[in-house]
């Protein structure tokens, strides 16, 4: 069971890969990577309130009112980490924000293994949580290393931006954790996925809405959808994939081995869309320091299991 999870959470990852490029193709023919993350997010919405129905969990949304109300919030997550990545990519360089992105990742499941808060089962340290962590990070810092050395800009102009990216990471897998505790509650993972996904819709609309207060009407200047490829709908599917895999993974194999495998994952896709220029980006170069860098992701993941 424990590697059925592994391979799904290094899948789930690899298809984060594919959102990102699905996601620029919406945020191009609506002018707005806000409105195109609002879409794609009520597409998955859609998408698995019918794979709840069918599977006959939707009726299980009736027992919401039994459950805290913060443990239907994990959704709020999805939001808050498309704001940062908008926010920080042209301030800090994507590279930067990434790397940024996973070491909040890592230590945020870290403390979630190590305390059993949000309802993941405790781990006591060793000496493969520490080996593990520690090749984790320098892994992605050499992934940062690596993604400079092709160009890509990485110099921070505000502590800020630094903090916000860290905690941008971070509230990824306590977004998993929370939504673990929502299971228990109603049971049904597509139940409780359609309810993360209902929420980050609400709160990405109510971004779009305070833009639009601030500084007018987003959106302008899109391409249309027109112009967009088929797959440019394909977010939806890969953020439901992610989300619904990450909390049930979770509560398996820990929080840090579910992280460090869906990063493994999104690096490794990465790589090949870099190398050749998938999805419609720019094929980029692979240094040498980048592959080194997943090769410790992939390191790190093995301690933290095995050892």
């Amino acid at each position: 069971m424990e590697m059925v999870f592994a391979v799904l959470s290094v899948g789930a990852g690899a298809l984060l890969a594919v959102q990102a490029g699905a996601n620029a193709q919406l945020a191009k023919a609506t002018g707005s990577p806000f409105t195109g993350t609002a879409i794609q997010l009520a597409l998955g919405a859609l998408m698995l309130t019918a794979i709840a129905t069918w599977s006959g969990q939707l009726a299980m949304l009736s027992r919401l009112g039994e459950a805290p109300l913060w443990h239907s919030l994990g959704g709020i997550a999805s939001a808050l980490y498309v704001v940062a990545t908008v926010l920080l990519y042209p301030r800090i360089g994507a590279v930067l924000a990434v790397g940024l992105m996973i070491t909040g990742q890592m230590l945020a499941s870290l403390a979630l293994d190590l305390t059993g808060l949000l309802g993941v089962a405790p781990r006591v340290p060793g000496l493969g949580m520490a080996a593990g962590a520690l090749a984790i990070l320098v892994g992605a810092a050499a992934i940062v290393r690596g993604g400079s050395a092709t160009g890509e800009a990485a110099s921070a102009r505000s502590a800020g931006w630094l903090v916000l990216g860290v905690v941008a990471g971070a509230v990824l897998p306590v977004q998993g954790a929370v939504n673990g505790l929502l299971v228990a509650d109603i049971g049904g993972p597509f139940a409780v996925a359609t309810v993360s996904f209902a929420v980050a819709t609400i709160a990405m609309l109510l971004v779009i809405i305070v833009l639009c207060l601030v500084a007018g009407p987003v959106g302008k200047g899109g391409s249309g959808f027109a112009a967009m490829p088929w797959w440019g709908w394909l977010g939806a599917v890969c953020g439901a994939t992610y989300v619904t895999s990450v909390f049930t993974a979770i509560p398996v194999i820990g929080a840090s081995a579910t992280v460090g495998l869906t990063v493994l994952g999104q690096q490794a896709a990465s790589l090949l869309v870099d190398q050749y220029g998938l999805l419609r980006l720019p094929a980029r170069e692979i240094s040498g320091v980048r592959i080194t860098g997943v090769a410790l992701l992939f390191a790190g993941v093995l301690a933290l299991r095995l050892l």
